[in-house]
């Protein structure tokens, strides 16, 4: 039976640059019961841009909280409960303008949010291609994620890269070191575009920690952009692992 419904919104014009990373410094944030999901054999972390639009958390859309950006950077699992397995995403960090989502988030999910000040814009670059730029402010530097991306969307390909990056329908957090929360995020297969000229300028050490700063100051080993549609998240549910002998 599914859990209740703890967010609806839409979630739209997401980009992602994606960072081969050493497994080793993912250990830290693996949530007891899941191991990394490797593509092709390699750890990935994702820098994420992307909007939040229409929100309705625990059914009410809070004033002021309805539509926002998020930046987040997370990784990729995958959870065997005995019968099958879930491909999930891990957040280290996420972040967003309003201070109800991280309380709320923080304390129901154990999730990392952070509140910033942060601000977005869509530039039309001509007739077939718009740059999408993401902004938050640390102290006085304006951190920037954006692209030029392409106005044509092909829907994405089964088992593909793309398949790959969107296609994880959970997240795990950790609660301890025997305890995770798992929870369900529900849309439909989206769309993918073309992207080119991407930038991510940001205070990488500051932001997420040294043991990032090599891979995240290194060129991306892919960037895509999807168009995004209305999701669901699903209430948590605990995972408890047993303690090894």
């Amino acid at each position: 039976m599914k859990k209740p419904l703890f967010l609806k919104a839409q979630w739209k014009n997401l980009l992602m640059l994606n960072y081969e990373v050493d497994p080793g410094c993912l250990m830290p944030y693996l949530p007891a019961g899941t191991e990394l999901d490797l593509w092709e054999g390699k750890a990935l972390v994702s820098m994420v841009g992307f909007m939040f639009l229409n929100t309705k958390v625990l059914g009410v859309k809070w004033p002021f909280h309805v539509n926002f950006e998020e930046v987040n950077l997370r990784f990729y699992v995958r959870h065997f409960n005995g019968k099958e397995w879930k491909r999930g995403a891990v957040f280290i960090s996420e972040i967003v303008p309003k201070g109800i989502i991280v309380f709320i988030a923080n304390n129901l999910y154990k999730e990392h949010y952070s509140a910033m000040r942060m601000r977005h814009t869509i530039v039309p670059v001509d007739d077939n291609n718009s740059h999408f730029l993401y902004e938050w402010k640390t102290k006085e530097c304006w951190n920037k994620l954006g692209a030029t991306v392409g106005k044509t969307f092909t829907p994405i390909q089964p088992e593909s890269a793309e398949a790959f990056i969107f296609e994880h329908y959970w997240g795990y957090n950790s609660l301890s070191t025997l305890k995770t929360m798992e929870y369900q995020v529900e849309h439909v297969s989206w769309q993918t575009a073309k992207v080119k000229d991407f930038i991510f300028d940001a205070d990488v050490e500051r932001l997420y920690g040294a043991a990032f700063v090599p891979y995240l100051t290194a060129a991306p080993y892919s960037v895509f952009f999807a168009n995004g549609s209305d999701v669901a998240v699903r209430m948590g549910d605990k995972i408890t692992v047993s303690a090894q002998r």
